[in-house]
């Protein structure tokens, strides 16, 4: 079987047989994501899974049908895997040419940033009580879709082969990123999670992740559960801070627009810390370091990409990849500035 796109692959799904529309949702870096339509509005989301990206798509989808079993709460909404019409979870054409299907939240919507701390506290009960969930499955269940995913030894290797064989013209308009890249991998040399209790993650929790009622905009669930796997909990904690309390997207070039809403950060907090009874002591003391080690992980990542000619992330601009890493790495500085002040608050709140 060959696929030509979204249209081919509906008769491989257990669904009914009706005249779909297809709308493309652009939202998102890795996989082509389109809505199915139809005259009362969208039904299911498609995804063509992004192979290159993800090398073990069999790890990545029993990972997602493991926790959507856990992730079923009064508070918190059902997301289904729509299986194949053979009963498998994921529709493989061939190793680069997967499908997959799952069920429309209705009357949802998502954010790319806020300045709205109704949106902030919802985000941070949601995320706690994602976690408080997933409290309940075996830990072994879960393989690495990615492995090293957040393992910042990898991603400073990662960025040194990229170094070592860009271009001369690329190494020349990345410069000034390069040295703050050199000079906070020094500075985060000794960085070590080992005391940390692994937990279940969702491992990329930026806003737009988060799905919210449209009318009240109270949090429904988290989507874009590719990078479900084992994690520290600080890693979802820092990015879901990298993408609330600044009000711009992550490629913005006006680096002054990059803002530290202490009103969003405090908001968040409260949020999390009503779902938040499975923390200890030792993770709480590291959520303000997740939201500096986060930021400053997805810019040398966009940065490496960037160095390496784009091949990870989707691009519409050859810089584009650039952009982001300066962007992120300018949030990097504002939460380093921000340490103490952020702790000040966890813990005033927990």
């Amino acid at each position: 079987m060959d696929s030509n796109g979204p249209i081919a692959v509906l008769p491989y799904f257990s669904i009914e047989r009706k005249d779909y529309k297809i709308r493309p949702i652009s939202q998102g870096y890795i996989n082509d994501t389109y809505a199915l339509m139809q005259d009362d509005g969208p039904c299911y989301i498609l995804q063509r899974l992004n192979a290159q990206v993800f090398s073990n798509i069999d790890v990545l989808m029993q990972n997602i049908h493991h926790a959507l079993p856990y992730l079923n709460d009064e508070n918190y909404y059902l997301i289904s895997l729509i299986s194949t019409i053979d009963g498998k979870p994921y529709l493989k054409i061939n190793k680069s040419d997967c499908w997959r299907m799952l069920t429309m939240v209705p009357d949802s919507i998502a954010f790319n940033t806020t300045q709205d701390e109704g949106i902030a506290l919802e985000a941070g009960k949601i995320i706690g009580k994602f976690h408080s969930l997933l409290q309940e499955a075996p830990l072994d269940m879960f393989k690495d879709s990615i492995p090293g995913f957040h393992d910042l030894n990898l991603r400073a290797r990662q960025f040194a082969e990229a170094t070592s064989s860009a271009t001369a013209d690329k190494l020349k308009e990345a410069e000034k990123a390069i040295l703050f890249a050199k000079l906070t991998l020094e500075e985060l040399r000794f960085y070590d999670p080992g005391n940390l209790p692994l937990r279940i993650c969702h491992n990329d929790t930026k806003l737009n992740n988060i799905l919210f009622h449209k009318q009240d905009k109270r949090a429904l669930c988290l989507i874009d559960l590719d990078t479900v796997m084992k994690g520290y909990f600080h890693y979802d904690f820092g990015d879901a801070v990298r993408t609330i309390v600044n009000n711009v997207n992550e490629d913005e070039k006006n680096l002054s627009k990059i803002t530290f809403n202490k009103g969003l950060f405090e908001a968040f907090v409260d949020g999390l810390s009503e779902n938040s009874d499975f923390l200890t002591k030792a993770e709480i003391q590291h959520l303000s370091f997740g939201v500096k080690l986060m930021p400053f992980m997805h810019g040398i990542r966009a940065l490496t990409d960037y160095l390496n000619g784009n091949i990870y992330y989707k691009v519409t601009y050859e810089t584009q990849n650039l952009d982001r890493c300066h962007n992120l790495f300018a949030f990097t500085k504002k939460a380093a500035e921000h340490m103490d002040y952020m702790q000040e608050v966890i813990i005033k709140k927990f």
